[in-house]
């Protein structure tokens, strides 16, 4: 639907990418990625009509509807639930019910729909430009960064709701477990050019991955033979019976391919300082209890002991506490009740979005990450700044030039300039790239202190949370044990009221504005089982062909190592004839080879499509889960 043929965007020297094309089919969700300041913003920028390339062009079917979230604030009606409904199509203004949908998913109560927008807070704000988006009727969705406002379970309302989106979508976000459960495609932005694949972020870094260490590997096998070649000609030039041979490789080196050194690209590095600790327990909460209005505790009678190597995530719908109770553990609130305690030996390091405020305007990088430099060591702020991505003169950038994101990575590199046994994180992924996320992930994994971290990232409480702090149902629940048993065996309450994506929104009854009786949980069940079998009939076929692809590969990969071993044996014997037969046998084995993976990948691809289709199915019918089942 969407053609971009070399597109090419400068900004004064810095190219941002360079006669790239790419095509965006009919339903394809693309996630598109690339480290900051690389042109994601800019790319869809363009798309959407609001920048203009160098060069190249753009192209879609005539009145094709393209959506993008604004960041500028424009309210212009008496309440939100008004505001939002802005968003539907012109024969489509009453059907309120739909409206009211949407701002439930994303987090908007009933209160909130009848306040005037200018009472909602900014982020709130921003959540309203998005459900007018999600309403009208567009073609596409352009979505930049959509969940850096959202709590966890508006994203994962917003995440059911773009897997049956039924157009066309690209989607920027540094939650890369978001992107990979929503998209069907990946367009990297990469050394100034496009590569778009089908698949996940996974695959597209392995593929980006396994070519630049070929290429590497083939520039630096081609300068040896340049080089081979070039002594060669000087050594052999004169003589008059070598000419055809001089002049041979002379050709050769002409038709040669000239392969710059690829340069490196600047990666977020690095891992937390950590100061020894030798107690069992790192921090204790007893009995606090905290409000900002007398009479309505936010918090009320919290109590937790964190262990000296506790992962310890907190989670929850905005505005609920979380930010509040992290505050009040690292010392920032004083508690109305109870008490924070901790050995005198415990460093605490804290990081904490609004603390950018604390940064001096006037300063260098450098000289904010050495007055954090508590051991006072010379050369550790110039390497802290390095690992943050401020290399050489970047050092030396004043503060008041640099991005939000850049600003983040200052008080990081802070952090990281103490040594600690106790982190206490507030949303620290906000203004990360995919890659620097994944940087952070790993640095806290690999530190061997106390973490508590507030976060809305799926991917980090996956992989690292071993104890919640769960803010629901007015109440704050501690919870011993890892997010997927969570949601197994507790779940997002709030997700139990609210609509499962676009199929519930597009619902064209208008009796869905009044109650409903409650559904026949038999009648749930019995479509549900429905599903899941015929999910188990379309699938096992698909996974009973991959397995026997996988397997004839694992066949013929066998056969090539006895073949090479033949082979190896065969040129010790000088038996010509026998090497020229296994030679063939292996030629067309490895030909074999790559045709079944080839029918594997195309297989991978339409069953990851249908799993995918069958589980927002199955999600949309709510309730209960759905069990242990096979073929999926």
């Amino acid at each position: 639907m969407i053609v971009v043929d070399n597109l090419s965007k400068n900004y004064g020297k810095q190219s941002l990418f360079d006669n790239i094309s790419f095509k965006v089919n009919r339903r394809e969700r693309v996630g598109v990625v690339g480290r900051n300041g690389h042109g994601k913003t800019t790319l869809v920028r363009m798309i959407a009509g609001l920048e203009e390339a160098d060069s190249g062009s753009i192209s879609m079917p005539r009145n094709y509807r393209i959506g993008y979230v604004e960041q500028q604030l424009d309210f212009k009606a008496e309440t939100v639930l008004r505001e939002a409904a802005v968003g539907l199509a012109a024969d489509a203004r009453s059907e309120l019910w739909r409206v009211e949908k949407v701002l439930s998913g994303l987090g908007f109560d009933k209160g909130d729909q009848d306040k005037h927008p200018s009472e909602l807070s900014g982020g709130y704000q921003v959540r309203l430009n998005l459900a007018k988006v999600l309403l009208a009727d567009y073609q596409m969705l352009l979505l930049d960064e959509p969940n850096n406002y959202l709590d966890i379970t508006s994203i994962r309302w917003l995440e059911r709701f773009l897997l049956v989106w039924p157009g066309e979508l690209m989607l920027i976000t540094h939650d890369r477990s978001f992107m990979d459960k929503v998209v069907t495609h990946v367009l990297g932005i990469h050394r100034r050019k496009a590569r778009k694949i089908s698949g996940d972020t996974g695959k597209y870094y392995a593929q980006i991955g396994q070519e630049e260490e070929v290429y590497e590997k083939t520039r630096v096998n081609d300068e040896r033979k340049q080089k081979e070649m070039d002594l060669f000609i000087t050594r052999f030039r004169a003589k008059a019976r070598l000419g055809g041979l001089v002049q041979s490789r002379v050709k050769s080196l002409e038709k040669m391919e000239k392969r710059d050194k690829l340069q490196a690209i600047r990666t977020l590095e690095f891992s937390f300082a950590e100061k020894p600790f030798h107690h069992k327990y790192a921090l204790s909460a007893d009995g606090l209890s905290f409000g900002y209005d007398p009479g309505k505790p936010l918090i009320k009678d919290f109590t937790m002991t964190i262990g000296a190597r506790d992962r310890v995530f907190v989670v929850g719908n905005n505005g609920k506490g979380k930010t509040t109770l992290l505050k009040l553990l690292a010392g920032a609130l004083q508690p109305g009740e109870g008490e924070v305690t901790s050995p005198q030996s415990v460093a605490m390091g804290y990081f904490e979005q609004t603390n950018v405020s604390g940064l001096v305007d006037s300063n260098t990088v450098l000289d904010e990450v050495a007055s954090a430099n508590v051991n006072e060591d010379p050369k550790l702020p110039r390497l802290i700044a390095g690992a943050m991505m401020f290399e050489g003169d970047d050092a030396l950038k004043p503060v008041r030039v640099l991005s939000g994101g850049e600003k983040s990575r200052v008080m990081l590199g802070k952090l990281i300039a103490t040594p600690v046994n106790l982190l206490l994180l507030d949303e620290p992924t906000n203004h990360l790239d995919l890659e620097s996320s994944d940087a952070l992930l790993t640095a806290i994994d690999d530190f061997d202190g106390a973490v508590i971290m507030v976060t809305h990232n799926e991917r980090f409480l996956h992989t690292l949370a071993e104890r919640l702090v769960i803010f629901q149902n007015g109440g704050v629940l501690v919870y011993e044990g890892g997010y997927r048993r969570f949601l197994d065996k507790i779940g997002w309450k709030d997700e139990e009221d609210r609509p499962r994506g676009r199929a519930s929104v597009e619902v064209k009854d208008k009796d869905d504005a009044v109650p409903r009786e409650k559904p026949n949980p038999r009648k749930s069940r019995k479509i549900r089982s429905e599903l899941v079998a015929e999910r188990s009939r379309v699938m096992r076929p698909l996974e009973k062909e991959m397995q026997e692809k996988e397997k004839a590969v694992e066949r013929l990969d066998a056969e090539l190592q006895k073949m090479n071993a033949a082979i190896v044996e065969a040129a010790r014997l000088k038996d010509g004839f026998r090497v020229v037969e296994l030679s063939k046998s292996m030629h067309q084995a490895k030909t074999d080879i790559d045709i079944l993976l080839e029918d594997l990948e195309k297989l991978t691809g339409e069953h990851q499509e249908k799993k995918a289709e069958y589980e927002a199915r199955i999600a949309g019918l709510g309730g209960e889960g759905e069990g242990p089942s096979e073929g999926s």
